[in-house]
């Protein structure tokens, strides 16, 4: 690998690692960067999914304001995205190469519809849910399932994972859009270790590119923090969206 090869696999990590704070999908940019200059695709998948992790982590600490007094929230959600991401493993491993990549363009859809309608959906929620006195703190019942399922997709392949747990969380969760960004990082985070470790064990991994991916990432991970918590509830929806679309497009395109 060239020194010019390196620097910009760093670069591709630190832009990456910025836009998963921010909103996710962020291997839309590090994984067809490392296919360009040849690495394989398994190779690459799991070295850019290992090499994410610190950068996930980095955002998180960078809202760690924003985290405050969510512990049972983070704990129980945390249980739910690890499960699914052993599980979004153990089905890359399993199943024949595009079988699940077949409707990740519709999961995607879906989370930026959800996205665009998630204040007027938060509010039918919240009104089915007023003969109770609220919403759990927790959330809904069904978000739990939900961020399961997300971290399935995230295990197997995690671009726009950020679109879909920020949609399932802001509609099924009262709580500000800051705050769930912040625990989004954490359940990213551990979407790709639980999966990142099972790679790992049956594939190879080329650690070079895990460090020069998890170097930038981890500096793009506080700029991605300091930036997008600054974002207003309402910027912030148009820049998931607008990621969101971008990675649809991006799908239908390869």
């Amino acid at each position: 690998m060239t020194p010019i090869e390196m620097a910009a696999i760093a670069l591709a990590g630190l832009a990456a690692g910025t836009i998963n704070t921010v909103v996710g999908s962020g291997t839309l940019i590090t994984f067809p960067t490392l296919l360009a200059f040849g690495v394989p695709p398994v190779t690459a998948n799991v070295s850019n999914t290992i090499g994410l992790v610190p950068g996930s982590v980095s955002g998180a600490i960078g809202y760690r304001r924003e985290l405050a007094g969510q512990g049972g929230r983070i704990r129980r959600l945390l249980l739910a995205s690890g499960i699914g991401g052993v599980v979004g493993a153990v089905l890359l491993l399993a199943l024949p190469p595009g079988a699940f990549e077949a409707i990740v363009p519709a999961l995607i859809l879906l989370g930026v519809v959800l996205v665009v309608f998630q204040p007027r959906i938060s509010r039918w929620v919240a009104a089915r849910h007023a003969h109770l006195g609220g919403l759990p703190a927790n959330g809904a019942r069904w978000v739990w399932p939900a961020v399961l399922l997300t971290g399935v997709y995230g295990g197997y392949f995690g671009a726009a994972q950020g679109v879909l747990l920020m949609a399932v969380m802001g509609i099924g969760i009262n709580e500000t859009l800051q705050r769930l960004n912040g625990v989004k990082n954490l359940l990213a985070a551990l979407v790709n270790a639980t999966s990142g470790l099972i790679f790992a064990v049956v594939a190879d991994v080329d650690w070079l590119i895990v460090l020069l991916i998890a170097a930038g990432a981890v500096v793009g991970g506080q700029l991605g923090a300091t930036w997008g918590r600054r974002l207003p509830a309402a910027a912030l929806r148009v820049v998931i969206v607008v990621v969101g679309l971008a990675a649809l497009v991006s799908f239908l395109l390869t």
